[in-house]
């Protein structure tokens, strides 16, 4: 099932037949370790909307699926990050710590968002003025609830500032958080098993109406275990309303490229959907 937030409530799509929830609180809603259950049982109780005014609402009234969450981000999750992120840092001499990082017990994990600096599908992330060098970064994203149990899927667009992050790794926060430096959605997937892992996450960047960029790659290719990166980030960490986490990204663009205004991305992943954001 897919959970939709929108400005009147929230949608849900349910064998494709769609449900409208009101009067719900939305960080109650997504924060409960049974989610799956509640959901099939409130559909009973929820008023159906035809398709037709369904996708009209979610034309109009679509919004990141995020409360008060916080975002979190993996780094250096799949080799081909391992690889970009040695090839930006190498003349500042950091190159060896992503190797390290890569095949290290521990995980890294940063601080990605808060969710003023979250926008959602249909919605402009911006570049930084003071990078040359910016990159979207498609990864599939967990909803995680406050006890840490994984309960959806939703997809997020990781904005890199690379010129930043190259200059000096001990500048990956300014790299990478700013004001409208995160894409969420458009919806949480909901299942009673986990992703597949030949899921397939796809990006593609177009400029003027042209395919400026095309990559993809799947789950398989994640070097590490969602719950391995969860139970990481939940050490002597709380999260009291749940916590998004990005799972890293396999698929970077060539050192040659970077974003423009008025590129649109666009981040496909099995099952989930697509998030669409153009550039500001």
């Amino acid at each position: 099932m897919k959970i939709y937030k929108v400005q009147s409530g929230i949608l849900i799509e349910y064998n494709r037949q769609y449900y409208e929830l009101t009067n719900q609180n939305w960080d109650h809603f997504i924060n409960r370790d049974d989610l799956y259950e509640q959901v099939e049982a409130w559909i009973g109780k929820s008023q159906q909307l035809t398709e037709a005014a369904a996708q009209t609402k979610l034309a109009n009234e679509l919004l990141a699926p995020i409360g008060n969450q916080e975002v979190w981000a993996s780094g250096v999750t799949y080799m081909r990050s391992k690889v970009a992120r040695q090839e930006e840092s190498k003349e500042a001499g950091g190159g060896d710590f992503y190797d390290k990082v890569y095949n290290a017990p521990r995980p890294e994990l940063f601080f990605k968002a808060t969710p003023h600096r979250v926008v959602g599908s249909g919605h402009g992330v911006n570049i930084r003025k003071d990078s040359t060098w910016n990159v979207p970064e498609p990864e599939l994203t967990l909803v995680i609830t406050s006890s840490g149990k994984i309960v959806g899927y939703t997809i997020g667009n990781d904005m890199s500032s690379r010129s930043i992050e190259g200059e000096n790794p001990l500048y990956l926060p300014q790299a990478k958080t700013y004001d409208k430096s995160c894409g969420l959605g458009p919806c949480i997937f909901v299942s009673q098993k986990p992703l597949p892992r030949n899921s397939r996450i796809e990006l593609i960047i177009m400029r003027n109406t042209k395919a400026v960029f095309k990559g993809e790659i799947t789950l398989e290719n994640l070097k590490r275990k969602e719950e391995e990166l969860v139970e990481y980030l939940y050490r002597e960490s709380s999260f009291p309303a749940g916590c998004f986490l990005l799972t890293g990204t396999g698929i970077v663009p060539d050192n040659d490229f970077t974003l423009l205004s008025g590129d649109q991305i666009h981040i496909s992943i099995d099952h989930i959907g697509k998030l669409i954001n153009s550039v500001n």
